[in-house]
């Protein structure tokens, strides 16, 4: 019997197989990654449009906006955000496993840790304006930022309750709730902003008042929601248990935030870098500030995709499901650079006319045109990096990608920067170049190891750190507690 016929039909055969597994995947990823980029892009929102009322008060509050938002508190919206993300890998592969009731206990002693972190960083707000002058700001910016920072603190505390909640809300795939949520604060946000700033002409002082006010909105919308009874199962009530192996608990939650923290300094600095230039200092800060409005925008979408890897990755490890694990990594990292490469030829093909949109000054205008090529070129490699990141998340790596990210950011990257802005006489350009050298090469090391992890292994560490944690959680002691009445319920 001649045998190609068999092979033919064992190829289609073969491809259809591979073809729905895709598509099933595909499903999966985008009921949750859809969602998630609504939640990152309305809560990115609440950010931009304060940005986009506050460039039209002048060059000097936009910038001042810019640094406040960017500088001071990215400091503290990446570290506990970090943070929190501790929640992603807990969480996520606690659910996998079908151990539900451990959720509740992550969620309050995230809550607790990240309050603590709040107080005892809130000093870099309240030192805002010195800090932002030793740094080399302009006395100008430095005194408007650092009053603007100081109204901005009440929202900096709602980040330490917000995090926890999103992630374990994520971890349980509820984000169509959270969709709606954020949806709801980012509309009356902008009702706010117009009628403070503009319309009451309250300026800096309304700008921060409207940020206050959305976070935390979104807070006690958040917590309602979870205290109504919404998370059957993950959520029985306020418990003793919370203050139980803080320790433990703290560990990873600094290696996720020392992951995260690295990424938002790395670009922090660079907008310092940029305010140092001999000329045109201003203009280049507040072009380079568009930039980073426009791309933190289009962002939130790879981050969605990192979401959504994070909660399939940590789900199916935690289940003991490593194949599946790693095909969701390929069909995700695959689909958020497609996506990627449109956002660049949008932004190339709308150069001239979209700074229109962010500020009424010609001279910067023209500056962001100029350097729309850099930000096409971001938007393609963050595409990626966010992914891979979700995936280090959702296993559990973030130690690992913390030495990475200091290796590649700032070895490589801030280097190349200072050399090609400054000794090369490059400014705005050469440290831009400098960035995307850090953004490469860290996107290079992480696909690397992606490429050689044993998912077998991982699936088995997902699944011993959920022991371990649930047995740190449950001893003797406290089941006699439970039993005794003091496990608060609500």
């Amino acid at each position: 019997m001649d045998p190609t016929p068999l092979v033919g039909s064992d190829y289609k055969s073969r491809s259809k197989t591979i073809s729905i597994k895709i598509w099933q995947e595909w499903k999966k990823l985008w009921l949750l990654a859809g969602p998630s980029i609504l939640i990152a892009v309305f809560q990115f929102s609440l950010f931009a449009i304060t940005q986009t009322f506050s460039g039209h008060l002048g060059a000097v509050k936009l910038a001042a906006v810019a640094i406040g938002n960017l500088v001071i508190s990215g400091i503290g919206y990446g570290f506990l955000m970090g943070m929190g993300s501790a929640l992603e890998t807990l969480c996520g592969q606690a659910f996998g496993a079908g151990q539900l009731h451990m959720m509740g206990i992550y969620l309050q002693r995230s809550w607790i840790i990240l309050s603590v972190t709040a107080v005892v960083t809130c000093p870099v707000f309240i030192f805002a304006a010195p800090i932002l002058r030793l740094l080399g700001q302009t006395a100008e910016i430095s005194q408007v930022a650092g009053e603007f920072s100081i109204w901005i603190i009440p929202q900096y505390f709602a980040y330490a309750w917000n995090f926890p909640m999103q992630k374990f809300l994520q971890a349980q795939s509820k984000v169509m709730a959270m969709t709606w949520m954020s949806g709801i604060c980012l509309a009356i946000h902008v009702i706010w902003s117009w009628l403070c700033i503009v319309k009451l002409g309250w300026g800096l002082v309304g700008a921060a008042i409207t940020l206050n006010l959305a976070w935390w909105l979104l807070v006690l919308m958040q917590l309602v929601y979870i205290l109504a009874g919404k998370c059957p199962g993950a959520w029985t009530g306020f418990s003793w248990l919370a203050f139980k192996d803080l320790y433990g608990f703290v560990k990873l939650s600094m290696a996720s935030a020392i992951m995260l923290c690295l990424e938002y300094w790395f670009v922090m600095i660079l907008i310092l870098l940029v305010g140092h230039l001999k000329t045109n200092a201003e203009v280049y800060v507040d072009a380079m500030a568009i930039c980073l409005n426009l791309d933190g925008w289009i962002v939130q979408v790879p981050i969605g995709f990192m979401a959504a890897v994070s909660v399939r990755v940590s789900n199916e490890l935690g289940a003991g499901n490593p194949k599946a694990a790693k095909f969701s990594v390929i069909v995700t990292v695959l689909t958020s650079l497609v996506v990627g490469i449109a956002f660049m030829l949008v932004i190339l093909i709308t150069r001239t006319s979209f700074p229109v949109l962010f500020t009424n000054d010609e001279q910067v205008r023209k500056e962001v045109s100029r350097i729309s090529w850099f930000l096409g070129l971001t938007i393609v490699l963050e595409s990626v990096q966010p992914v891979l990141s979700g995936v280090a998340i959702g296993a559990g790596w973030q130690a690992i990608v913390s030495y990475i990210n200091i290796g590649c950011y700032f070895l490589v990257g801030l280097t190349s920067a200072i050399i090609m802005g400054y000794k090369f006489n490059l400014g705005i350009k050469g440290i831009w170049g400098g960035m995307l050298l850090g953004f490469v090469a860290q996107l290079i090391i992480i696909s690397i190891v992606t490429l050689r992890t044993d998912w077998n292994k991982e699936a088995s560490t997902a699944q011993d750190r959920v022991s371990t944690w649930e047995k740190s959680t449950r001893d003797p002691v406290d089941e006699e507690s439970f039993s005794n009445g003091t496990h608060i319920t609500t």
